[in-house]
This record gives C-alpha cells, sequence and structure tokens, in this order.
C-alpha cells in the first residue's frame, strides 16, 4: 500500500511538467488508508472546470453530492470517501457554462462492457506473478540479436465460443499459448486491448487507455495470462495508440467541454488527435505505456499510427495545417514525446521492445535518442510488405517486368531495425487474403505463397504474421467472427500450416537466419538480377564466417532439372529445406544427395553446384563440414548419418572433387 496515497504538490508538479511517470499510482480511483481509516481515495485532471464530483452506484448517480476539491489551479481534483467502495462510477464535470458531462474516468483500471460505459472499481494488487526468470532473462536480452517471430492476434477473432460469444483469457491460456507453442512463434502480439466501444475499430479508437478490456475477463485474468505465456517461454506484445483517439462522449475527447487531451480532429479516422504541447498529456501517456510494462509485464508496445504523430499534414489538406516553429511539417511537440517515452521504457525496462509502425522515409527511427533518433529498437517495414505484396500479385509472365520490387528492400534493409510485417491490414478492405492474392490454379497459390513466407523469412528483419495467415485462408479477415479453422480438415490447408510450423522451427534452430539481422555481414547476394527466371539466390550468414545459409528462391512455375549455382566456398552441401515436399503440398522434387561443388566459376564465385530446381519452390542449402578433403581432391567422410543420407566409411574414397 506504500505507493498507494494521496496526491502531494511535488507529485503534481511533476504531473503538470510531463514527468509524472507513474501517474497511475496517484491518479484514478484507489483503495487506501489514510489515519487508520480505509477508503477510496479519487483523483482527475480537468483544467478550467466550474466544479467535479463523483457519481456512481454508492451514491445513486448523483451529481451535486460527493464535491471533489481542486488543489491550487494545477487542474488536478481530488476527493477521499472513507469508505471502501465497489461498483461503477464517471466524474460530472460541470463547465463554466454550467453544462454537466458524465466522464468515464482516464484512469479506469476496468469499464463496463460495452455498449455501457461506466468505469468500474478495481484493484490491480493481489496477482501473484511466477515470471521472475524470465524478468530476469529479459533485462540482460538484446532483441536484435535473437530469433523474433510475431503471431499477430485480435482477440475477438481467433477463436469464438459456440454461441458467438468472446474467448475469456482462460480459453486463451489453455488453447493459445499451446497453439503458439506448437506452430513454433516466440511472441504473442495482440491489437489493442485498451477499452474501446465499437468493435469494428479492432481496438484502434481508444476510451480507456489504463482499464484492460472487459470483453475478455478481468485485469488479474490478463496477468494470469501473460504470467502463463512467460512461464512456456512466450513473450506477449500490445499494440499501443498514443496517436489518436476515439469521439465518444463519455471519453477523453471535450474532457471539460472543450478541448483538454486533444489538438484538433483526424479527418480520415474520424478521431481527436492528442495535443503533444501539452505536459499533462506526456504525463498521461508516458505513464500509460510504463503502465502496461509495469503491471502487466508485457514484453513490448507496437506504437500505431507513428507517421501520423511525425507530420503536422499527415493526411490534411494542403490548407489545414500550421506550419512548426521552425517553419516545417515536422511535429516537433510529437517527436520529443516518442523520444521521452523510448528514454523512460527503456531506463526501466531494458530488454523490452518499442516497434514503430511507421511507413515513410523518416530518417534513425530505431536509433537512440542521443544521436537524435526517435529512440524505438524496431520499426516496421512496410516498404518491404508494400513491395513484395505487389510483386507476388503479379501474373507470372509479367514478373520480370517487376523484378526490381523484390531487391529494392536490400538497398535500405540495414539502415534501420526492420521487422518485416505480414499484418492484419493487408487482409482486409478488398485487398484480398494473402492466398488470393496468388496468382495460377489452385495448386499454385499454395506455392506461391509458401514462396511469400520463405522470402519473409530468409530476408534480414524480424517476422510478423498475422493470425490465419497459417490457415491459407480464402477469404479476408473478419472481426467478428473466428478464423476458419475448419479448412484444417482440408489437405492442402493442413500442410501449409505444417509448412508454417515447420519453417517456424527451422529459423529459431539456424543462427544464420537472425544473428546478424541487422548488418551487411548476415547477408549477401548470389544472384540479384536474374529477372528472366524470376529466381532470386542470397546468402545469410550467422557470427561465425562458416554458418551461412544459400537460399534460392524460384517465383516462376518452372522446373529447371540442372541449375548450376555459384557458391562461397568450397566442400559438400546438403539441402536443409526445400518448400516443394509432398508433406508441405509440394511435387517433391528434392535435392536428396550430398551435392559436392566444381571449380567452374558461376555467380562470380570460382566453385559452383549443379542443383534440381522445383517450380515456385525455395530450396535453402547448408555447407557441411564433417569431412576433410586430402590434397589431390580425394574427399574422406567419417561414418556418420547426416539428416537423411548415409556418409560412406572413410576407407571408401569418394568422387575426387575438382
Amino acid at each position: 500500500m506504500r505507493e498507494l496515497a494521496f496526491l502531494n504538490l511535488e507529485e503534481i508538479y511533476l504531473f503538470n511538467r510531463g514527468e509524472l511517470y507513474k501517474a497511475y499510482t496517484k491518479f484514478g480511483a484507489h483503495i487506501i488508508e489514510d489515519n487508520g481509516v480505509l477508503g477510496t481515495y479519487f483523483a482527475v485532471w480537468v483544467p478550467d472546470a466550474k466544479a467535479v464530483s463523483v457519481v456512481g452506484d454508492f451514491n445513486d448517480w448523483q451529481t451535486k453530492q460527493d464535491w471533489m476539491l481542486e488543489i491550487g489551479d494545477t487542474g488536478v481534483w481530488t476527493l477521499f470517501i472513507p469508505q471502501k467502495l465497489t461498483g461503477l462510477y464517471k466524474f460530472a464535470i460541470r463547465t463554466k457554462n454550467d453544462e454537466v458531462f458524465l466522464k468515464s474516468d482516464p484512469f479506469a483500471f476496468y469499464s463496463e462492457l460495452r455498449p455501457l460505459t461506466a468505469s468500474k472499481l478495481y484493484a490491480l494488487e493481489g496477482y501473484h506473478w511466477r515470471d521472475q526468470h524470465w524478468i530476469s532473462r529479459r533485462k540482460e536480452s538484446h532483441p536484435q540479436n535473437k530469433p523474433l517471430l510475431i503471431y499477430e492476434v485480435h482477440a475477438g477473432s481467433w477463436r469464438r465460443k459456440r454461441n458467438g460469444g468472446f474467448y475469456h483469457w482462460r480459453d486463451f491460456t489453455d488453447e493459445l499459448i499451446r497453439y503458439v507453442l506448437e506452430m513454433g512463434y516466440t511472441h504473442i502480439e495482440f491489437m489493442p486491448l485498451m477499452e474501446h466501444p465499437y468493435d469494428g475499430s479492432w481496438g484502434y479508437q481508444i476510451t480507456g487507455y489504463y482499464s484492460c478490456s472487459s470483453r475478455f475477463g478481468t485485469p488479474h485474468d490478463f496477468m494470469r495470462f501473460v504470467d502463463c505465456c512467460h512461464q512456456a517461454g512466450i513473450g506477449v506484445i500490445l499494440d499501443w495508440v498514443p496517436g489518436h483517439f476515439c469521439k465518444d462522449g463519455h471519453g477523453l475527447g471535450k474532457f471539460n467541454g472543450s478541448s483538454v487531451y486533444e489538438k484538433d480532429e483526424h479527418g480520415k479516422w474520424g478521431t481527436y488527435t492528442f495535443n503533444f504541447s501539452k505536459p499533462e498529456v506526456w504525463s498521461f501517456l508516458i505513464a500509460n505505456a510504463v503502465f502496461w510494462f509495469d503491471k502487466f509485464h508485457i514484453d513490448g508496445l507496437r506504437i500505431d499510427g507513428v507517421s501520423s504523430m511525425l507530420y503536422l499534414d499527415f493526411e490534411k489538406p494542403d490548407k489545414g495545417w500550421e506550419r512548426n516553429s521552425q517553419g516545417g511539417r515536422e511535429n516537433l511537440e510529437a517527436i520529443a514525446f516518442m523520444q521521452r517515452l523510448n528514454e523512460v521504457v527503456f531506463h526501466n525496462f531494458p530488454g523490452v521492445l518499442m516497434a514503430a509502425e511507421e511507413s515513410t522515409a523518416w530518417p534513425l527511427v530505431s536509433y537512440p535518442t542521443y544521436v537524435n533518433g526517435l529512440g524505438y529498437n524496431f520499426k516496421w517495414n512496410m516498404g518491404w510488405m508494400n513491395d513484395t505484396l505487389r510483386y507476388m500479385q503479379q501474373e507470372f509472365a509479367c514478373r520480370k517486368d517487376y523484378h526490381n520490387l523484390l531487391n529494392f528492400s536490400l538497398t535500405y534493409a540495414f539502415s534501420e531495425n526492420f521487422v518485416l510485417p505480414l499484418s492484419h491490414d493487408e487482409v482486409v478492405h478488398g485487398k484480398k487474403s494473402l492466398l488470393n492474392k496468388m496468382p495460377g490454379d489452385y495448386g499454385q497459390k499454395f506455392a506461391g505463397l509458401r514462396n511469400l513466407i520463405s522470402y519473409q523469412m530468409g530476408h534480414p528483419g524480424k517476422k510478423l504474421m498475422f493470425m490465419g495467415g497459417e490457415l491459407a485462408q480464402f477469404i479476408e479477415w473478419r472481426y467478428d467472427a473466428e478464423l476458419d479453422w475448419l479448412l484444417l480438415g482440408y489437405e492442402m490447408h493442413k500442410k501449409f500450416q505444417e509448412y508454417i510450423k515447420h519453417f517456424n522451427k527451422l529459423y529459431q534452430r539456424e543462427k544464420a537466419f537472425w544473428e546478424n539481422d541487422q548488418e551487411w555481414s548476415g547477408f549477401e547476394w548470389i544472384d540479384a538480377d536474374n529477372r528472366n527466371q524470376s529466381i532470386l539466390i542470397f546468402c545469410r550468414r550467422g557470427k561465425d564466417p562458416k554458418n551461412f545459409l544459400i537460399i534460392i528462391i524460384n517465383f516462376q512455375p518452372v522446373a529447371y532439372g540442372n541449375f548450376r549455382l555459384g557458391v562461397p566456398r568450397r566442400g559438400i552441401y546438403q539441402e536443409l529445406f526445400n518448400s516443394d515436399r509432398e508433406i508441405f503440398g509440394g511435387s517433391n522434387c528434392l535435392n536428396s544427395a550430398p551435392m559436392v561443388t566444381e571449380r567452374i566459376q558461376w555467380h562470380g564465385r570460382t566453385f559452383s553446384l549443379r542443383i534440381k530446381v522445383p517450380p515456385l519452390a525455395t530450396i535453402i542449402l547448408k555447407p557441411q563440414y564433417n569431412y576433410k578433403l586430402r590434397r589431390g581432391g580425394v574427399a574422406c567422410l567419417p561414418t556418420k548419418t547426416i539428416s537423411n543420407w548415409r556418409i560412406l566409411p572413410k576407407s571408401v574414397k569418394q568422387k575426387a572433387l575438382p
């Protein structure tokens, strides 16, 4: 109970300066003890109000009964009721024009289920966490150098109960954690779980920033879910929306009858934008980010709509915005806010993720603030996503004319710490599902989708897949119905899910995929320009120079039985992965035997291999080092089984190598 006490003048001073980073321990509604009296303490920021009172179940919603007291001219109003209250409440705000508005508590920890709008008195204390080992390891981790496979989830539509109702956090604990482990993902990223009135906003139009949505259970239920994720080795990331909020009358909008939290309207989204020139807005939002890490032990935030915060003219007509103090279009206050946000988060929670959904060429998004970066440690690579999906939708005969869409992303791949998203935004609003974006017949669509995933997995950057992508859904995502799980009763969909599972686990095992993800030493082109055959060939490298993978992706429905491939070094190579395996839905055109290099220059390299390349398929080769090359070119290998092929004993001479 130590941090639960009355607001003091120093804390109000910090709040008004934008520096009260645990404002949630002082604002809102709390059960505290004052001089031996147990009661309920309320605090709210309402500048320029004539009067504020607390209304609720406890006083029959009487607006003229439990008046709050403003502390000086700070705009902070408080009240202590010497009674441990339960139930619902709101703030009744009387404006200077004698209008009265009933507002939900901006700092409420829990709310009524929509369409009802009152705040609920709820104590977050009392949950016993068991994830100490996970948190301790996280503090020492560097996520840029770790495997990161994110499964993006909309909690309202991953699964539904038989009667169409929402899953409870208990259901997610039983089913989602098991599924994510089975599929080989490292993290779950939830679309916003903060309270929101309209299901169709997918959670991105928020009224209760501190309120864990009542759709799925209590805040303690969500704590238990996160705790169980950590004990299972799974991280939890939340979407977070500091750029705008919804206009509903019970929310933050026009909080005292005029603009308090908002600056202006966001025309495209029908929302209000936050006013980052107000320090109190900084306190509210930065404390909110800290809140989710502190109270719910989450492992990261994906910050939505960063571009909308960076630019004053974002989605506005030519004359619908004012230039900044330096005459530019940059939102200087929002930039400073984001820099402070990231400094505070990383200072208090080392090892977590702060990922910016930023779609422009703004520089240094994932660089530290001391070099004038925004301070995030990851940025969504929207350019890669848009270019790659545009290419994948081209008919096979046209692909050679769009080849640059595939290789252009490597011109900037190491300018930021990127996440490669195949997100919810790409499978809605008539954009088609991932499977239906692919050209060709039934089998070619699946093969093309396997190639898309292969390119995402092989390309530098961390990975994100929106739920349902692993099922190869034919229809777009629907927020009001569960995924098409019935598809797993059909052979090709089940095999595609197996493909995702297999590749995810391969990715985690092979350090070359992720160990050097953020620099050129982890990537090497072998052939970036084969537009006529629509083939890409490249290497991914780990920190050990001997640890590398060769990735060949054929984007055409044409097979090559004698394809020559230049390789970085002499030796024997094994086919580590082939997307054309029958268990994945392919034709089983494999390179099953070990492949020995020849001294034939190809792709600018001294040594090369001859391999089979299936149509619309990805092959991954790995060098084998458990052999010796004798002078004179005779290969001797140990009596050991490598994968599915057996090496002859040392006493048997192998074919001489060139």
